[in-house]
């Protein structure tokens, strides 16, 4: 477990080899509760090589000193994470005009 966001990480181990690698990571807030965004690849186990390029959005609660995963929400594609970009662009443009 991780006592600080920074220490946060979504790179998983199995058996030591890597099936998750994390390639990026933004913390979008901090306190008792943390939003962290990342950009990681999952192994394919058949090629025995890393697929495409996916992102989560991951909640941590900070609990007893340490922060404990409490959802996600992951964003399986290139296509679906310009839609999500799109609606929220245009959502805030909607709130500025307002």
């Amino acid at each position: 477990m991780a006592e600080t966001v920074d220490e946060l990480t979504i790179e998983y181990l199995e058996d030591d080899k890597m099936t998750v690698k994390q390639l990026d990571k933004v913390v979008l807030t901090k306190g008792a509760w943390a939003t962290l965004m990342y950009k990681y690849q999952d192994l394919d186990r058949n090629k025995d090589e890393f697929g495409p390029v996916k992102y989560s959005i991951r909640r941590y609660q900070k609990r007893n000193g340490q922060y404990q995963a409490k959802s996600k929400f992951n964003i399986s594609s290139k296509d679906q994470a310009t839609k999500i970009i799109g609606v929220l662009e245009g959502w805030v443009k909607e709130e500025d005009d307002a």
